[in-house]
């Protein structure tokens, strides 16, 4: 019975976003569980739709030795101090236990320290020198992952998310149980190969609900015969000052030229692609005259999607360019979730249901996101921020969003509600809205700080989606990024520039 030793530890790194990631925010849980260590994780982990939990039930007959799992949300740099205690405990875990035949791990693939640009590659570092470099060790990743060359060389597997929005992050752990299986069977590593593109490819243009990634990766199943056991293609983080920034495709089997083949194939049609790379970005003003007049026959919601200030890739989630967007027009029957605002939501709870109350909502990064908007507003629900998702990529989680509340805006033209939270979290479930009593399908539009992931759950209840053009820490057009790091010859989109250094 192989003896595998099981953890993780994940972020995904905007080095442009204002709020660091310490240690606090891994301790705590959020959308996913807090910091969690020893036998506690099979429990923890049981059912959720976890890369690390589709690795332990695949591989439930194994004898598993757990280590620890933490994440926190999308962000800025994670502080050194935080990513060396938690590394540092990780492999104090491992060097106590004996008798492995290899090491799992539930890993991001865009981590950024302080110190370190690639954090997992760093990870990968302090594993090995506690395991050495023969034992098998296989990640999953994220679909998002900046993957270095480094990385690749010390990873001796790894299994990529295939859909985003993520709704296989089990699956792909269950893949990394399978190919840990095969590389134990054949007791020697894979042929492999690594590829990276010359181009950045925008956060909202990476969906596989669209083309051409939903083309790109129903290609990859097809590639694994013969002599490949594995192809997997990341598309990479694009807000992130890194030189490994962009695509790359691993590749897996027990035959080289088989699996270089492959990669380049792979590879082939991520450049052959770059024309069908359309950016889908609305100016917000327009956006949401578009969605009002969708709005006057559609049966079904419009909804309009916020990605530059999107929790999920390390937006503060408290602009206001939509919300003010929504007021210009006058926009009848909108809600907007979620509005990342701990003030406002503690005034609320203070003041209670059915009270008024005058805030100055959003814009705490003004710089960023927009000033506040200063608003009257009635309390029309308020909770202790328990989100019971129920959708396809959170379902079975609990979100734990803190003091949270429905504000129903008094205005003269605009019939407008917001839901604001005290903790970050993009809105890729329903629950968002329905945990504070707003029914999104009762709703003509409905507004979502997020960038692909709430497609899940959202599109198959809209009428149409809208990507608002509005300011925010995620700048989806790789020319509004200032960077200075990436490596020379990237391109800055598709056909886009090409960087040109500091």
């Amino acid at each position: 019975m192989p003896r595998i030793a099981v953890g993780g530890f994940q972020h995904e790194t905007n080095t442009f976003a204002p709020l660091p990631a310490d240690w606090p925010e891994f301790e705590a849980a959020r959308s996913w569980p807090g910091y969690t260590e020893g036998d506690a994780i099979f429990p923890t982990f049981a059912g959720l739709n976890l890369g690390i939990s589709g690795f332990i039930e695949a591989a439930k007959d194994w004898d598993l030795v757990p280590l620890l799992w933490c994440e926190a949300a999308p962000s800025g740099t994670v502080r050194q101090s935080a990513f060396d205690r938690i590394t540092g405990r990780l492999c104090e875990l491992l060097s106590q236990t004996d008798g492995l035949d290899g090491v799992y791990l539930d890993l991001h693939g865009a981590m950024v320290t302080d110190d370190f640009p690639d954090g997992e590659a760093e990870i990968l570092a302090r594993v090995r020198a506690i395991v050495g470099p023969d034992m098998p060790v296989v990640c999953s990743l994220d679909l998002h992952g900046n993957l270095s060359r480094a990385f690749f060389e010390r990873a001796t597997a790894v299994s990529v998310y295939r859909t985003y929005p993520h709704v296989d992050f089990a699956n792909t752990g269950a893949r990394a149980a399978g190919l840990m299986a095969k590389l134990i069977e054949r007791g020697a590593p894979f042929a492999k190969a690594w590829r990276q593109l010359d181009y950045i490819i925008p956060i909202t243009q990476q969906s596989t609900m669209r083309e051409p990634g939903r083309q790109l990766y129903a290609m990859l199943p097809d590639l694994e015969q013969g002599g490949v056991t594995s192809v997997d293609l990341a598309m990479g983080f694009p807000p992130a000052d890194v030189p490994d920034n962009g695509a790359t495709v691993y590749a897996y089997g027990s035959d080289q030229n088989a699996v270089d083949e492959a990669a380049d194939k792979v590879m082939a049609a991520l450049e052959a692609a770059e024309d069908a790379f359309q950016n889908p970005l609305i100016p917000a003003g327009r956006a949401v005259a578009q969605a009002m007049t969708l709005a006057e026959t559609a049966t079904k919601p419009v909804v309009i999607a916020d990605p530059q200030d999107n929790p999920g890739a390390g937006g503060p989630g408290d602009s206001t360019g939509v919300l003010q967007a929504l007021l210009d027009n006058g926009a009848q029957g909108a809600a907007l979730s979620m509005l990342w605002d701990p003030d406002t939501a503690a005034q609320a709870h203070l003041a209670g249901e059915g009270s008024e109350i005058e805030a100055e909502l959003g814009g705490q990064f003004e710089e960023f996101g927009g000033p506040p908007i200063k608003i009257r507003a009635v309390v029309e629900r308020i909770s202790d921020g328990a989100v019971h998702y129920t959708g396809p990529m959170f379902g079975g989680g609990v979100g734990q969003m803190g003091k949270m509340a429905c504000l129903r805006l008094i205005h003269d033209t605009a019939d407008v509600r917001v839901v604001v939270a005290s903790n970050r979290a993009q809105n890729a479930d329903l629950a968002c809205f329905s945990a504070i009593g707003i029914d999104p399908l009762a709703q003509r539009i409905l507004c979502i700080k997020s960038a692909v992931h709430f497609l899940a759950a959202y599109e198959p209840i809209a009428e149409t989606v809208l990507f608002a053009e509005a300011p925010g820490a995620n700048p989806c057009q790789m020319d509004k990024l200032a960077f200075t790091r990436l490596r020379a010859g990237v391109r800055l989109g598709p056909k886009g520039p090409v960087f040109a250094g500091p």
